[in-house]
């Protein structure tokens, strides 16, 4: 793993959960895993598309991975892409 990258994991994964931001407004950050952005099929995007979330967001019956994609966006009124930009943006990668 490259050093860019390591340090871009540990930016975004201090950030807590992009969606629980979304959701209930600044607050101090939690843990997180980094979701992969998934975008026009099942590939993976580079080590730039991660978008953190806690596990409930990311792998619970709740989460993206439990309501599918577009499950996802019907339920919580966001796309992958918006999560992905506030990410970028809260770092300064925009």
């Amino acid at each position: 793993m490259k050093t860019a990258e390591i340090i871009h994991k540990g930016k975004v994964a201090s950030l807590g959960c992009a969606l629980c931001h979304h959701l209930h407004g600044d607050h101090d950050p939690g843990p997180v895993e980094l979701h992969h952005l998934r975008a026009g099929g099942w590939g993976k995007g580079d080590y730039m598309t991660f978008i953190p979330l806690c596990v409930e967001h990311h792998r619970g019956n709740k989460g993206f991975h439990g309501l599918g994609s577009k499950g996802f966006v019907e339920y919580y009124d966001i796309t992958q892409q918006e999560l992905l930009e506030w990410t970028l943006n809260k770092i300064g990668q925009t």
